[in-house]
């Protein structure tokens, strides 16, 4: 089940928040863990037991480091065995076909290896608990001995399957006194439907031009129709994700939770290493934190710091899926991050603010052909035609179709992922005064209706980073 589904708003969520507020405030951890646990299990059912063991090993791991705490070896012992089972399970079921197959191209062997599909959210998961006994170990959190509210915080349906990585640190103090109330469910109410309009109206829409663009012979690619596809792409993978994950935020704060922010319009980013500020926040904060910052940061000189960035990128790479083009890409990142850290920074401190825009936007977009393309030499074919290479023209009768019958869309894509479309929607509301407690639930109301009828008539509606 998927935020943007018509059951999913229509049938699961009114249930669930009803039943959530009728319920006794004791009880509403139980019921939110009982309501995840259906929604995780309405597109796994099969690994609902994985989840729930999941739980079981980082809630036991979590009190017996607690309970060991003065005897350093045997907390250390459990710390690892809890590390190691999760660490293990997410290996197992997402790299396993790729190590076997490694093994096999490096060597003389034919293993073969079972096609296990992916469990939803195994990624997103992991990380919680990995940052969980962490913080345990550490001494940094009191230990949950609610096995109740525990399992609540890892299922949590609003960030399961897509994030935000909710550490526990962020959140340990709601998880039993959090203060529902009718203002933060608007809240959360606007900021849910301003997330599936992202979704719905603007990323599907989008990427059924780079689908359409995608199909295409490589070999009749013009230079104009590569490069209308990748920003469609462009386009498309971030207001997939960050409207999702707006829909989180927002079923977060219905449910009286306030969960990290995860994007901050990354486009507008003059350098790479800011891109990655804004571009998946709780991501990068979670490698920074769990990472980098273990195996020194910055703190032990130049050649260490530049191994621990390849370290950290590297396992973003990887993190996102078992196949070379994702740890390409993430090398790839890490070595403009790292050459803007030794010297392109201040070298584009004294350019002009958009030749910095350019530089960074040109990064991304040939960054994003990597990421989806899971053939490398698919992935060099595309980013040779952007460029010219092998391209029969500069542009062609298809560019100038697709260019003329998507221009209004991609400049209002444009506009959107930049703070101008708030800073305009804010200088209307204040423009209308009193009159803006009526109109803007209408203008929700309209969007809400739009999307419906979208679902209702759309049968492509994919999410990207369900597959990670």
């Amino acid at each position: 089940m998927v935020f943007s589904s018509l059951v999913f708003i229509f049938v699961f969520l009114p249930i669930t928040i009803a039943a959530y507020y009728i319920a006794p405030k004791s009880l509403r951890n139980v019921f939110l863990l009982i309501a995840s646990l259906v929604f995780y299990a309405w597109g796994e059912p099969v690994y609902i037991v994985l989840m729930v063991f999941s739980i079981l090993v980082s809630y036991t791991g979590g009190l017996l480091i607690d309970s060991y705490r003065k005897r350093r070896l045997i907390a250390q012992i459990f710390f690892i065995t809890a590390m190691v089972i999760n660490l293990g399970l997410l290996c197992f079921f997402k790299y396993y076909g790729f190590i076997l197959a490694n093994i096999n191209h490096l060597t003389s062997l034919h293993m073969a290896s079972a096609a296990l599909p992916l469990p939803l959210g195994i990624s997103f998961y992991t990380f919680q608990s990995i940052s969980y006994l962490i913080d345990i170990y550490r001494g940094k959190v009191p230990v949950q001995k609610n096995i109740i509210t525990f399992g609540m915080y890892k299922s949590m349906f609003p960030q399961l399957v897509a994030g935000p990585i909710v550490k526990y640190v962020d959140i340990f103090q709601e998880l039993d006194r959090r203060n529902e109330s009718l203002g933060l469910f608007g809240e959360g109410a606007e900021l849910f439907i301003i997330g599936l309009a992202k979704k719905v109206l603007l990323a599907n829409n989008i990427a059924l031009l780079w689908k359409t663009i995608n199909a295409m012979p490589m070999g009749e690619l013009s230079v104009l129709s590569a490069w209308l596809g990748i920003v469609a792409f462009t386009f498309q993978i971030y207001f997939d994700f960050s409207g999702y994950t707006d829909m989180a935020l927002g079923l977060g704060k219905m449910l009286g939770f306030h969960l990290p922010q995860n994007f901050n319009y990354p486009y507008v980013s003059r350098t790479v290493t800011e891109f990655w500020r804004r571009w998946h926040i709780s991501l990068g904060s979670w490698f920074r934190e769990y990472v980098y910052i273990p195996l020194g940061g910055n703190r032990e000189g130049l050649v260490k710091q530049l191994r621990n960035l390849i370290v950290v990128w590297f396992l973003t790479g990887l993190w996102h899926g078992a196949s070379w083009n994702f740890v390409l890409w993430g090398l790839y990142f890490g070595a403009f991050v790292t050459a803007e850290k030794l010297f392109l920074i201040r070298w584009l401190e004294h350019r002009p603010r958009w030749l910095g825009h350019i530089y960074t936007m040109l990064v991304v977009m040939v960054g994003w052909v990597l990421f989806e393309y899971e053939s490398l030499g698919q992935a060099a074919r595309f980013i040779g035609r952007l460029f010219g290479y092998g391209s029969p023209a500069l542009w062609d009768g298809n560019g100038l179709y697709y260019l003329y019958t998507n221009g209004v869309l991609l400049l209002v894509l444009a506009l959107c992922s930049t703070p101008l479309a708030g800073a305009l929607s804010r200088t209307v509301a204040r423009r209308l005064g009193t009159a803006s407690a009526v109109v803007i639930p209408v203008v929700y109301m309209g969007l809400l209706l739009l999307c419906t009828a979208y679902l209702v008539n759309e049968s492509y509606n994919p999410f990207l980073y369900f597959r990670f």
